[in-house]
């Protein structure tokens, strides 16, 4: 049964206050943008299918249980426009065909519906958060764990909203002391490229509440990854090859990625 299924992950971005008369030209062109951003990231890991469609969604799907969180995260530490954040919807599951197979624009799968239900109940509160999963409202998957889907979402969303919690109560240079590590893995670069020294970095560090930020990260990325492995018989995972790709990729523009 299992060789008949392929592990994918789901997310659909959306905007905040997108509807703005000055922006909607300029948020357009940045959606673009970071398409290309996701190609180039993804070149290591296999076919994927993302499209800027609607004016301010993008819709993304990749082979991986963990694939689409790890996308919308890093999408998230480096976006630009402050008073125009982006809000993801979140799922994952399993598909009867190939990425390679699929239009992402006429494809109807649960799946995708499930993401766009995560993607309006976000857009529904006032205080957005950046990410949520929804699991199990319409979808029902061929392996065991998916008994446990409605678990998993509850902790899932849990963490994340911890995540968020933390994330709100940075400051401007702590927000991006904590991008920059997530990106550069030394404070001692960090200092570097902030020109700070190692004392000032270390404490914004501590105070921005980094380590707790990006260790909820990677546990939500070990679980989804679990997850796979013991649904596809410890098939390879491919997160650490895509952190990877998109840490190298951001260090070469780094400076202009961050200046904002």
């Amino acid at each position: 049964m299992q060789s008949k299924y392929y592990a994918i992950s789901i997310f659909i971005l959306d905007v905040s206050n997108s509807s703005s008369e000055d922006m909607g030209d300029e948020l357009t062109i940045y959606l673009d943008e970071m398409v290309k951003w996701i190609n180039i990231w993804s070149k290591q890991i296999g076919t994927i299918k993302v499209k800027h469609r609607s004016g301010d969604e993008i819709i993304f799907v990749g082979y991986g249980y963990s694939t689409a969180y790890i996308m919308a995260f890093y999408l998230s530490r480096i976006w630009k426009y402050r008073h125009h954040k982006p809000y993801f919807g979140l799922s994952f599951g399993d598909i009867d065909r190939q990425l390679e197979e699929v239009d992402i624009e006429k494809w109807i799968h649960p799946l995708i519906k499930q993401a766009r239900y995560a993607n309006d109940l976000i857009k529904q509160e006032q205080n957005r958060p950046p990410f949520k999963f929804e699991l199990d409202q319409f979808y029902n998957g061929p392996f065991g764990y998916n008994q446990f889907r409605n678990e998993f979402e509850s902790l899932f969303n849990t963490l994340l909203n911890l995540q968020y919690t933390l994330l709100k109560e940075q400051t401007s240079i702590q927000e991006l002391v904590c991008s920059s590590f997530l990106i550069l893995q030394q404070q001692k670069a960090v200092g570097k490229l902030l020109g700070k020294t190692p004392p000032t970095i270390s404490s914004h560090f501590k105070k921005g509440k980094c380590e707790e930020i990006l260790h909820s990260f990677h546990e939500i990325i070990n679980i989804l990854n679990s997850l796979q492995k013991k649904s596809y018989n410890d098939r390879e995972v491919k997160s650490d090859v895509l952190i990877q790709s998109i840490r190298d990729q951001l260090k070469e523009n780094i400076n202009t990625l961050l200046a904002h």
